[in-house]
């Protein structure tokens, strides 16, 4: 195996023994990004040398005593709306011309300190204002979408060309991609990792968090990120944790949600026939199944774009005035749709989204998680606008996309993507474990005892 196909937490393990150096990973994963960048297009900027310099470095820290822990050495990939230090933040935008961050992001900033090599910028639907990330093409096959809006930080860990990356997270943009690409992917609880220094989408939906290999990996990495910043507000104060979860597969005493309504309606059958296959593993290996409704599901999806395309059209209100040709037309016309919204349309959405919660609240007193499809069908071809469902419903593809993963961003909701099989066709499928706030813990003890029960999972083939 080479060393750019090693999983974090087996590459950290190699580091600390001193079996591999930092150098020798990160030479490897830079030789992959070679042959994969041509056909993929993870990546927005690559610094080479930059990573170089700090794998040596790290191989000398490792060697004289002072190792950081798991993350010490391990390259990675960070989306472009996450400011690094004299690096531009482009979010994959032409308004961003010749921009450069005077400061590190508070997630930049604790990779940083816990010894991670950053190897890039990875591609964002611009301004993280989609759910396909057009710019980037799916690791498994180069005609279908990415998904958006984390598109090239899930392709370049599908493809290994990041050992991990971090994305953000407002209607799904992290595990979307994960679950087309066939990694995993966590959105945490609103608020456990600070977005100080990360471009914003929609201040209260954003969130952010990693994509990785295996469980085990989005743990070590949570890890790292968490602890409050005064300069969110929305940060929360937790205790210090190690999310990794323990060893062994014995879910007895769990009880799993399964939704009778909303996560399977208007599913693709393979996706379905999938992920209860996982649900039936989950069972098998102690969990008890417990039906659930899903509440408030007719006001989903006018809750999520009522909060969203508000706050993002605040945000932009300068540049969509005084530039607003350099943005590209699919996102210009969305941001242009929110001065059409009113004042009272936005509190109707709060209004929403605190009964949502509320619900939400009492379900979760039922179950420990919920467990159901992460997108309701695989990567669809790149040209593709829609999909016809067999009922005669024809959706568009983000809103198809967005349709189950927005509640967890509205709710605030935990929520962890891990794949679960391919279709006929080879593309992956993703589940998608839904707990409750500040409930990691259990998402990734479940997460990672499926995922035990499963073979190794092989990287993307890269024609």
């Amino acid at each position: 195996m080479e060393p750019f196909e090693l999983p974090l937490a087996a590459a950290a393990d190699a580091i600390r023994a001193r079996r591999m150096s930092p150098v020798e990973l990160v030479d490897s994963v830079l030789d992959r990004i070679d042959k994969t960048e041509p056909h993929l297009g993870a990546y927005v900027t690559i610094v080479a040398e930059q990573a170089r310099r700090a794998a040596g470095e790290a191989e000398h820290e490792v060697a004289h005593g002072r190792y950081r822990g798991p993350l010490h050495g391990i390259p990675m990939g960070l989306k472009d709306l996450i400011d690094v230090s004299g690096m531009a933040t482009t979010a994959s935008s032409r308004v961003r011309a010749g921009h450069r961050a005077t400061a590190d992001s508070t997630v930049a900033a604790r990779l940083d300190a816990a010894g991670a090599i950053l190897l890039g910028k990875t591609h964002t639907h611009e301004f993280a204002f989609g759910l396909t990330t057009p710019q980037t093409r799916n690791a498994w096959n180069r005609d279908r979408v990415a998904g958006g809006s984390s598109g090239g930080s899930a392709v370049a860990v599908a493809s290994g060309a990041a050992t991990f990356a971090l994305g953000t997270d407002t209607g799904g943009s992290i595990r979307v991609p994960a679950a087309l690409n066939g990694v995993v992917g966590l959105k945490p609880t609103y608020g456990l990792v600070p977005r100080h220094g990360i471009t914003s989408l929609s201040w209260s939906l954003d969130h952010v968090g990693p994509l990785t290999r295996t469980v085990e990996d989005a743990a070590l990495v949570l890890t790292a990120l968490t602890g409050r910043d005064p300069r969110d507000p929305a940060s929360l104060s937790v205790p210090a944790s190690d999310y990794r979860p323990a060893a062994g597969t014995d879910l007895t005493g769990l009880r799993i949600g399964l939704p009778r309504t909303y996560y399977f309606d208007n599913v693709d059958p393979h996706v379905e026939a999938a992920v209860r296959r996982a649900i039936g593993r989950l069972e098998a290996l102690g969990a008890r199944l417990v039906e659930v409704d899903i509440p408030m599901t007719r006001y989903i999806q006018a809750t999520q774009w009522g909060l969203m395309v508000p706050e993002a059209g605040a945000y932009h209100e300068g540049s969509l005035r005084t530039v607003p040709e350099l943005y590209q037309e699919d996102v210009r016309i969305l941001l242009e749709a929110s001065e059409l919204m009113s004042a009272g349309d936005y509190v109707r959405a709060q209004r929403s989204r605190t009964l949502m919660r509320a619900e939400w609240a009492r379900m979760l007193e039922e179950v420990d998680v919920i467990a159901a499809p992460s997108v309701p069908m695989p990567a669809v071809g790149a040209d593709e606008e829609t999909v016809t469902w067999p009922d005669g419903t024809v959706e568009g593809v983000s809103d198809a996309y967005v349709r189950l993963s927005a509640p967890a961003n509205i709710t605030g909701v935990p929520a962890l993507t891990v794949p679960v099989g391919h279709d006929p066709a080879g593309m992956p499928i993703g589940m998608q474990l839904l707990g409750r706030p500040l409930g990691e813990p259990t998402l990734l003890r479940v997460g990672h005892a499926y995922e035990q029960t499963q073979p190794t999972r092989a990287l993307a083939t890269v024609a």
